[in-house]
């Protein structure tokens, strides 16, 4: 699925070079084109990188149930991460595809987790729960989705209610 990919882009920006060397286009519009060009390529190389399973930056879903997770910690020459693989629960039902997550390293985040995955291997299910955290400060966030901070806390999820016969 990437080989395809990289040979549209080559392909489009053979196009590129030939509509700039070699049109009458005027200045403007080609300028117009080298930007669209370029924006199109940073939108291409985050599409690849979801298809190549490298988890995601991107903000977690509201609600999820967490069915695995990976601690790295800090180190001196590294800052560490939080590997998460979440379901989002939509409409009340975990969705059937999970997606990774990747989460910048805290320790009272690495404590949640670590106590969720011990209660998970004692075969209770664990959901968490994400909400971006107000006033951080950030005038730009809209900019960068997914680096807006989030508080996201994880407990027992609640075994569902059986209706009466």
């Amino acid at each position: 699925m990437v080989l395809p990919l990289i040979l549209a882009y080559a392909a489009m920006l053979l196009l590129l070079a030939l509509a700039l060397l070699w049109s009458a286009w005027p200045q403007w519009l080609k300028g117009v084109l080298v930007v669209a060009v370029t924006a199109l390529y940073f939108f291409g190389t985050e599409a690849a990188h979801a298809l190549w399973g490298v988890p995601s930056t991107d903000a977690l879903p509201e609600r999820f149930v967490m069915l695995a997770a990976v601690v790295d910690e800090p180190t001196q020459k590294k800052p560490g991460a939080l590997y998460l693989w979440v379901s989002p629960i939509e409409e009340g039902r975990a969705a059937v595809q999970p997606r990774a997550y990747k989460l910048a390293y805290s320790r009272a985040l690495h404590e949640q987790i670590s106590e969720g995955l011990k209660k998970g291997r004692e075969g209770i299910s664990q959901m968490g729960t994400a909400e971006v955290k107000g006033g951080n400060g950030r005038a730009l966030g809209w900019l960068k989705p997914g680096n807006d901070e989030q508080e996201i806390k994880i407990r027992d999820l609640p075994v569902p209610q059986l209706p009466e016969k």
